[in-house]
């Protein structure tokens, strides 16, 4: 997974060891009850759109951003749906990196284009009943997220 230059430059200093990172989540909608998930390239699970906020930016603007470079969509925020963190919201990456997400989650709807996976951190993207997201294989943050938000029990 790419990382971004800043946080390719707190690694230097910290290595592996734990850090806080402000993450955001997309929840796009289709308008039928679904919802856009992305096969993630480095476990093969399925997550919702997202990743870090880069300092200064608006988590807004980096949902926009996360959402255009995983499946080359528009879309746009119509609501916020929480933030979470704590137990569960931390990832341990295949180099050994450890971070601790909080992340702004938002609801977005897709203003144009047709989702298409990056082939870089996404492999593929598919619409799932929000209703059958329990029975999909999540990656462990992304069910954390969805036990959180009230979405899978």
């Amino acid at each position: 997974m790419p990382i971004s230059p800043y946080l390719a430059r707190l690694r230097k200093s910290v290595g592996n060891d734990l850090i806080l990172v402000p993450g955001v989540a997309v929840l796009v909608g289709d308008g039928a009850g679904r919802l856009l998930l992305v096969r993630q390239s480095d476990t093969g699970l399925w997550a919702t759109l997202g990743g870090a906020i880069d300092p200064e930016e608006h988590p807004e603007v980096a949902g926009i951003r996360e959402a255009f470079e995983e499946t080359s969509l528009r879309v746009k925020i119509t609501s916020l749906v929480g933030v979470c963190g704590g137990p569960g919201h931390t990832i341990t990456y295949p180099n050994g990196d450890r971070a601790s997400y909080v992340s702004v989650v938002y609801r977005a709807d897709v203003v144009s284009g047709t989702p298409e996976p990056d082939n870089d951190e996404v492999t593929e993207v598919a619409w799932v009943l929000e209703d059958k997201l329990a029975a999909v294989d999540l990656h462990p943050f992304t069910k954390t997220l969805f036990t959180d938000l009230g979405l899978i029990p």
